[in-house]
């Protein structure tokens, strides 16, 4: 499997590349009130308003000041009965890896957006499941309460 490398803090992480639809230079953001901490505003993507999910934020650790190598990766979620845009910042995006079959199990349950883990030199990768990324209630605050 194929798999976009970055970092959260000193760690790395993966998301599988068939999930990526684009990524995009960090861009400023218009604030949403209310939304969780780990979700600092919206991304104007031509006229359409994507929320856009913090990675250090949600994993708990503070974030990192915008390098030239931060990204915003658009992913699609299933959410409230049918697929939208979500943007991931992503700190220090380092390309993309072959993960191979190398993939084990290694998720916690405090974070069930954490899925397997695979060597990757120089150490470990954890991947990242962008399907399990939002909770109900998460999903109701950044796209509404009704189904299309």
């Amino acid at each position: 499997m194929k798999a976009m490398l970055f970092h959260i803090g000193r760690e790395r992480y993966a998301l599988p590349l068939a999930a990526v639809q684009r990524v995009l230079p960090v861009a400023r953001l218009k604030a949403l009130p209310g939304a969780p901490h780990y979700v600092p505003g919206l991304l104007d993507l031509h006229g359409e308003p994507v929320p856009v999910i913090d990675l250090s934020r949600l994993a708990g650790s503070p974030p990192d000041a915008v390098r030239y190598d931060t990204r915003i990766l658009l992913v699609e979620v299933a959410a409230l009965g049918r697929m939208r845009r979500l943007g991931l910042k992503a700190e220090r995006v380092a390309g993309v890896a072959d993960l191979g079959a190398r993939l084990a199990e290694g998720g916690v349950a405090a974070a069930p957006w954490l899925g397997r883990i695979a060597a990757v030199e120089p150490g470990l990768v954890q991947l990242l499941e962008p399907a399990r990324l939002l909770a109900p209630e998460v999903e109701r605050q950044l796209f509404g309460d009704a189904a299309p």
